[in-house]
């Protein structure tokens, strides 16, 4: 007699998975872009913590309302499909029925079969069977706006932390490149860790990662560079 067992898919960290990287890169590439372009600038190590930090502050509460409204977004038009959904239940149940069935036949299902699936699913939950198979929408891909948000703003500001913390141990003389070399360090493990926790493979990820942050800090140092020789 075989045993049931759970199974955890992958799948399910989807939506915190997506906000967490993109908070924790977004954290990590801004601020120590900021830091290098402020620092090419000749700017003082107390400057340069400064505007670390107010780039902390001002990039985790922009994370977390950007975040907030794309989600909400997609709840509002979540729940009005839903919505329409449950009149046209309440409308036409026999014809309802009939749609459903043709999603499990256009899947493989014989007609007949197809047909009793949908009567008791729909038995036991219309609106649940509707919103599955015929709007894509379930447990694991709905929209959660508030959890969205706090994970972007958390993680952002975990990753804005991490060249602040270098600004802070690092020589005045050797900010830059300690800066520099230390955030592309965080931004690889950051990439490995993002794919291990999706179940890819670490080389793509992690280079990918690595190479846009190395492009946007070299671009905002050498901005720095040019403006700070120009004021």
């Amino acid at each position: 007699m075989s045993r049931l067992h759970k199974e955890n898919h992958l799948v399910e960290r989807i939506g915190w998975l997506r906000a967490a990287v993109l908070g924790a890169n977004d954290g990590i590439i801004s601020t120590s872009s900021l830091i290098l372009g402020v620092a090419s600038a000749s700017a003082s190590q107390g400057d340069v913590l400064l505007t670390g930090v107010a780039g902390l502050v001002a990039g985790a509460m922009s994370m977390a309302a950007g975040e907030y409204v794309s989600v909400s977004s997609q709840s509002d038009t979540e729940h009005a499909d839903l919505a329409r959904e449950t009149r046209e239940l309440a409308d036409d149940p026999l014809f309802e029925r009939e749609e459903l069935a043709q999603v499990y036949v256009a899947r493989g299902v014989e007609v007949g079969l197809a047909r009793e699936v949908a009567k008791q699913l729909m038995t036991k939950d219309a609106l649940g069977a509707h919103a599955r198979d015929e709007l894509g929408i379930s447990e694991v891909t709905t929209a959660r706006p508030v959890q969205a948000a706090l994970a972007s703003a958390a993680t952002f500001s975990v990753g804005a932390a991490a060249p602040l913390v270098l600004v802070l141990v690092s020589p005045s003389s050797l900010l830059i490149p300690v800066v520099s070399a230390g955030s592309l360090l965080f931004l690889a493990l950051l990439g490995a860790i993002g794919a291990k926790a999706g179940g890819a493979g670490l080389l793509k990820p992690t280079i990918r990662v690595t190479f846009w942050g190395a492009f946007a800090m070299a671009l905002t140092a050498g901005i720095g560079a040019v403006f700070g020789k120009v004021v």
